[in-house]
């Protein structure tokens, strides 16, 4: 066999053995939280046509994204975003529904990253989608539920950032920035570039205290109640609600005695271009990335034939993983409770002990026994798979015997 079968395409990899069972063990306390909150789940396709995620809806760039073609050449992709897929299906399935919907999920997203960055191009997320509210309550909740998400798997130490679209394109409007000169801003300032955006505003013509507060943005960081100065700079109506938007969620956040775990960015932006208001990343140790990501989409699910806001969020289980393995928190699994091995004559026997067990809830799992293979290698074999006993099923009239009885015998 040649070797390189054996390996994987450059941004993917295997999971396995106990690396396997610990995320899927994170993955069900942080579904639990969400079900918790009344959030139903959803599973939408691997791949589906270019338009639901092209440009316009302000998803990834095209060149980021895997693309095919299917026998009537259409364009069909991985998908790389959640978000309008669940856009999609909300507009299909819930067109008629009044009241706010809530949806969950467990999927893998799929982006055609650049090979020198060393990300991966297949990540798992869960997350949680709030479609029909507008209010601060459901900004609040969803916020909420990442920090009670994020304790769930085990995780002790993070940070939530808040920022708030709306305050950056409120002083762009003020400033009379055309949408190309507003977008480069964007970037320089998601970046925090101090010097692109102090080159940037030189070459603009407008008040003073404006240009300050741009060349101001990338260090607007930090606890609410230090940024309520900006208020005072601040001369435009969508800024000054943005900040007040922010203000509303941090007493919705005391309320869940959740307050703490959060810090206010007013210069994060997002390249997702649906974000239309308060946006967030949680971050820990022990990972160079975001492990959360989420914000306000009120003008998403119109492009579906749905004029409904919504708000929601992915949590990024690879990188959650990463930083918990580095920080060395423990996960626990559920464990093999017993292997059963057998003669080949006393298989029925066999069994039925097993199928015993397992109606008690216990794992366990059939072995036939081999003359090649001695009783210590079936017992490295046992703890190699984290069995915590193993029951010898002898042949018909002799007793079961725990493997720790029989270690001297080969």
């Amino acid at each position: 066999m040649p070797v390189s079968l054996l390996h994987t395409p450059e941004g993917v990899r295997d999971i396995y053995d106990g690396e396997c069972a610990r995320k899927l063990a994170v993955q069900e306390k942080i579904s639990r939280v969400f079900h918790l909150y009344g959030y139903e789940d959803i599973e939408t396709p691997t791949f589906e046509y270019f338009d639901i995620f092209n440009k316009e809806r302000g998803s990834v760039t095209s060149w980021e994204m895997f693309k095919f073609f299917d026998r009537d050449n259409n364009t069909l992709v991985l998908r790389p975003d959640m978000t309008p897929a669940i856009a999609r299906c909300v507009g299909k399935y819930f067109s008629e529904e009044t009241m706010p919907v809530r949806l969950c999920y467990r999927e893998r997203t799929f982006i055609n990253n650049s090979s020198y960055q060393g990300r991966l191009k297949e990540i798992t997320q869960t997350g949680v989608e709030l479609i029909g509210d507008d209010g601060s309550g459901a900004d609040g909740e969803v916020i909420a539920m990442v920090i009670q998400a994020l304790k769930a798997a085990g995780l002790k130490e993070f940070q939530v950032e808040l920022g708030q679209v709306d305050f950056f394109l409120g002083l762009a409007e003020e400033a009379g920035m055309e949408e190309e000169t507003r977008e480069t801003l964007r970037e320089l300032i998601e970046n925090k570039n101090y010097f692109g955006v102090e080159e940037l505003i030189a070459g603009r013509d407008m008040a003073k205290e404006l240009a300050e507060l741009f060349l101001k943005l990338p260090e607007l960081f930090g606890n609410l109640k230090d940024l309520g100065r900006v208020k005072a700079m601040v001369h435009n109506k969508r800024s000054l609600a943005a900040i007040e938007r922010l203000e509303k969620v941090q007493s919705i956040l005391e309320a869940y005695g959740l307050a703490d775990y959060v810090s206010y960015d007013l210069g994060m932006l997002s390249k997702y271009q649906y974000y239309t208001g308060i946006i967030f990343k949680a971050y820990t140790y022990g990972t160079g990335e975001y492990i959360v990501t989420g914000g306000r989409y009120d003008k998403l699910l119109v492009q579906f034939g749905k004029d409904v806001p919504a708000v929601g969020f992915a949590i990024v289980i690879d990188q959650l993983m990463l930083a918990m393995a580095r920080q060395e928190i423990q996960v626990e699994t559920e464990p093999l409770d017993t292997m059963v091995l057998y003669e080949n004559e006393a298989r029925d026997r066999a069994i039925r002990t097993a199928d015993g067990l397992r109606s008690q809830g216990k794992r366990a799992i059939l072995i036939r026994r081999s003359s090649k293979t001695s009783l210590k290698e079936y017992q490295a074999y046992a703890e190699r798979r984290g069995a915590g006993r193993v029951i010898w099923i002898k042949p018909d009239g002799e007793e079961p015997v725990l493997f720790g009885d029989c270690e001297s015998q080969s």
